[in-house]
Formats: structure tokens, C-alpha cells, sequence
């Protein structure tokens, strides 16, 4: 039995199914789905909106202190992301706003911020944390963790099928490419960088659905 208030973390790429896997598992265990990359989507967007240069920390600082995010559920069982009072949902769920998310998240700063207040979201627990350093940093004494992965061409796959679907036109390979960058990017940056916890579980769901990869993580938890 997982406790009510437990913190469930899973980190991985781009791609790999944590936020279907994240709002499953949160539904079934009545947990709160905390949707980490959203925020840095988000914060992504205002920092472009204000034409910021990273490397002006003062600017940048001004604007991290100014923003105010909130994560709210959907009908749809998504996450509705409400920046300055603004629904922006849909303006950062797009492959670019994805590989401006992996710029702007290496930053001290903007990773300073976020990571604080997703330890405040997490203290009361009861929550599924979706992320790339939910269980290596932010949540490092989490009782459940797990790394979701995919090869880049599955996740490729699923991304296009995913923008199809809310009728935008999209390249197949434009996204593969997308992907393998943010992949290395991610995992070589010097901060935070993109890896399994030590005590994560790893699942592979390339040929898994989701439905057996909640089943499986499910057991695992009951297990531990």
C-alpha cells in the first residue's frame, strides 16, 4: 500500500510517456500531478516574451521574482499552467517552447526558483512529481522513483502523433533531431543533468503500453 502522503518522482527524456504515466499513476492513487517541465515551459515563455539574455543575472533575476505560476487540473485530466494570470496551456506545449525549456532549465537561476517552489508544492506530499531531476535533486529522499525511458525514434513517433492529433503540422525527422539535441543537451549540462537516480527503477515502455507500465510500477511500489 503506498502511504497518502508519500512523493512518487518519475524522471526521463522528452517524450518517454511521463506525463500520461504521471497523470495515470496520480489519478489512480488520488495523488496531485506535479507537472515540472510545464513550469519551466512556462517560465521559458515569459523569459522569451521579455527577450531576457541568460546572461544578464540581474534581468533575469527581476523577472523569475515577478512571475506567478500556478498548475491547476483540467477536465481533460491535463494540467492547466496559469502564468501572470494568464492560461498559456497551449502556447507552451509546442516542440519549440520544448527545447527553449532545456536552455532556460540549465540555468542556476531559473533552476534556483523552480526547484523552491516545487519543494513547497511537495511538502504537504501526496503527490506524483514528473520531471528530469525530480529524484536526483528536488526530491532526493522521495520512497518511489522512477525513470521512464524510450528510444528517441518511439518518442519521435508518439510527439508527432501527439501534435497531429491538435492539428499541427509537424516533420517526423524535425522532431527525431529535436530530440536527440535536447537528449545530449540535457544529460551533459553541468547542472542538474539528465540522469536516473541511484536508487531509481528504470522502465523501458518502448513496446509497453501505458496501461502496463502503471501496472508495473504499481507492483513495484506495493513491493517496497
Amino acid at each position: 500500500m503506498v502511504e497518502a502522503k508519500a512523493i512518487i518522482t518519475i524522471d526521463g527524456p522528452s517524450g518517454s510517456g511521463k506525463s500520461t504515466i504521471s497523470r495515470m499513476l496520480a489519478a489512480k492513487l488520488g495523488f496531485t500531478y506535479l507537472d515540472t517541465g510545464a513550469m519551466y515551459r512556462a517560465v521559458g515563455l515569459k523569459i522569451e516574451r521579455n527577450h531576457i539574455d541568460l546572461a544578464d543575472s540581474k534581468a533575469l533575476a527581476q523577472c523569475l521574482d515577478s512571475i506567478e505560476l500556478t498548475l491547476t487540473p483540467n477536465h481533460d485530466d491535463d494540467v492547466r499552467v496559469i502564468m501572470d494570470q494568464e492560461d498559456v496551456s497551449q502556447l507552451i506545449r509546442t516542440a519549440e517552447m520544448g527545447m527553449v525549456a532545456s536552455r532556460v532549465s540549465a540555468n542556476p537561476l531559473v533552476r534556483e526558483k523552480l526547484t523552491r517552489l516545487q519543494q513547497e508544492m511537495g511538502k504537504k506530499g501526496g503527490i506524483v512529481a514528473e520531471g528530469r531531476d525530480m529524484g536526483t535533486v528536488v526530491f532526493p529522499t522521495a520512497p518511489h522513483k522512477f525513470f521512464l525511458d524510450a528510444s528517441p525514434e518511439e518518442r519521435a513517433r508518439r510527439r508527432f502523433d501527439q501534435l497531429k492529433e491538435k492539428g499541427q503540422q509537424v516533420d517526423y525527422q524535425e522532431l527525431l533531431d529535436q530530440i536527440i539535441k535536447r537528449d545530449y543537451d540535457d544529460s551533459r549540462r553541468a547542472l542538474a543533468p539528465l540522469k536516473p537516480a541511484d536508487d531509481a527503477i528504470i522502465v523501458d515502455s518502448s513496446k509497453i503500453d501505458p496501461a502496463q507500465v502503471l501496472d508495473f510500477m504499481l507492483k513495484c511500489m506495493e513491493k517496497s
